[in-house]
């Protein structure tokens, strides 16, 4: 990778090119996680911007836009921004706009009531700093893109969060992750993307099902020092109603043998989902389970992140029981 990579690119001729900026964070002080995410789709005219903030008293501040966003000259829409003070080193991220507050994060499975839930003004203002080195994985199949070209990286994070009045002081760890080109939220059959993060230790791990086949998997280990890339992942999961994940076992393995395992509980869980009709006319339904996650390493180390679970559905069921 190259400095110039933590900027935007030249958009590509594919009608869903897509360019995407993700930033977690995780304050143990005030128990106050969540992310913020801005996609560019220039060639649909449109982007994705969303906010999700998972509160100390078991609340969501959750806000969903689709801008218009025609070029892809920045990372700008609908109150968020993102901007690179020095590539891979220091970033910033700040939004100021108006979320809805949900008691309840499941009422998410049928947007429409989000009309009863109440509007809040929010301001974001979080600078990100380097812990680990980025890390760059091409998880796509043989099918159409997800994300080609794809990198993570292990961020302290300090700043401030106001929500509802209420201002919530930052100061912890957590993960980015950028990715540009063609992408298709149909393209996977199912995948597990687990990250966790401290300013000691942090991991990505990503385990990718396919319909027919073996999975693809991978990932990386940071110990505080050097980035351990993992060739293998493995997760089971325990499930609660709706199949909404429970407590997650996961182990990554590093080329040379060397492994980590840790267990994640989820905390709250906010249910997204994506809607497209396929060439024939029929809808294609995916969901995405955003899932606050602690974990605990086989050593006993506490790390904050996330447990984003995407299936496709079929016959009203996720194709991923199985793990």
């Amino acid at each position: 990778m190259k400095p110039e990579d933590d900027y935007t690119h030249p958009v590509g001729t594919e009608p869903n090119f897509n360019e995407s900026m993700y930033f977690h964070f995780h304050s143990p002080g005030n128990r106050i996680s969540g992310f913020v995410r801005l996609a560019n789709r220039p060639n649909e005219g449109r982007g994705e911007r969303t906010i999700c903030l998972y509160l100390p008293d078991g609340s969501v501040a959750f806000g969903f836009a689709r801008p218009e966003a025609t070029t892809n000259e920045k990372m700008s829409g609908a109150g968020l921004e993102f901007h690179v003070e020095e590539p891979f080193t220091t970033l910033h991220a700040t939004f100021r706009g108006e979320v809805n507050l949900l008691d309840v994060p499941e009422i998410l499975s049928d947007p429409r009531r989000l009309a009863s839930t109440p509007l809040v003004e929010c301001a974001v203002g979080l600078t990100f700093t380097r812990l680990s080195e980025p890390y760059a994985q091409n998880f796509d199949g043989d099918g159409p893109a997800f994300a080609p070209n794809h990198y993570e990286q292990i961020m302290a994070v300090a700043g401030s969060i106001t929500v509802d009045g209420t201002v919530f002081e930052i100061a912890g760890a957590g993960l980015r992750d950028h990715s540009w080109g063609p992408r298709s939220w149909q393209a996977p059959w199912f995948y597990r993307w687990l990250h966790g993060s401290s300013p000691q230790f942090g991991f990505m791990g990503a385990f990718f099902g396919v319909e027919d086949g073996e999975p693809v998997t991978g990932g990386f280990v940071w110990d505080g020092r050097d980035v351990h890339r993992c060739t293998d992942v493995r997760v089971s999961t325990e499930r609660g109603e709706d199949h909404t994940p429970r407590r997650i076992r996961a182990e990554l393995v590093a080329a040379d043998g060397r492994s980590w395992r840790m267990i994640g509980d989820v905390g709250a869980t906010v249910p997204l989902r994506h809607r497209k009709r396929d060439a024939s006319g029929t809808e294609q339904l995916t969901r995405i389970l955003e899932n606050q996650t602690r974990w605990i390493t086989d050593d006993g180390t506490e790390l904050f992140g996330m447990s984003e679970y995407l299936d496709q559905i079929v016959k009203d069921s996720p194709v991923g029981l199985g793990v």
